[in-house]
């Protein structure tokens, strides 16, 4: 579970990004959002059935977002080659940085334990992370279901 709250100050990060569109830079920083708010929404990995399913949400959304002044990026611990594959096989326009180090995954309290079959191991809690223009978190979802979450996010990010 996030160690994060609404009105703290959103963790920095510098890391590297999907390289599918050259001109965007191979990496992204939270300085790179300043005046305008994100979506940070964390998931656990490239190319399978909920999290593709959350991606192709989010991408459907895209237009709304953008209106809204909001940017969406994906953050996963997979590699860039693997955020590539995947981005162009779902037409996603948004970005995904890689954190195969975990160090943005612990920053902002994603990388926990988790439990399979009896099987315990570190994983991505599936989570999503609104901050607003000035950097301050204004909203974190925990332990998100897919199911129409994005458009749950879209309303939270018109109201800011």
């Amino acid at each position: 579970m996030t160690t994060l709250s609404a009105g703290q100050k959103a963790p920095d990060f510098n890391l590297p990004r999907d390289t599918t569109k050259p001109e965007a830079g191979d990496h992204l920083s939270l300085a790179d959002f300043a005046g305008h708010k994100v979506v940070l929404y964390f998931y656990p990995k490239d190319d399978t059935s909920g999290c593709t399913k959350e991606a192709i949400e989010f991408n459907g959304l895209q237009k709304d977002f953008a209106a809204a002044g909001t940017q969406i990026v994906g953050i996963s611990a997979d590699s860039v080659a693997s955020h590539n594959k995947f981005k162009t096989k779902y037409d996603l326009d948004f970005a995904l940085i890689s954190d195969e180090q975990h160090a943005m995954l612990n920053a902002y309290g994603v990388w926990v334990e988790k439990s399979m079959y009896g099987r315990k191991y570190m994983g991505i809690e599936r989570t999503t992370i609104l901050i607003n223009r000035d950097g301050t978190v204004a909203q974190i979802w925990s332990k998100v279901k897919v199911p129409g979450h994005a458009a749950e996010v879209l309303v939270a990010a018109q109201a800011l």
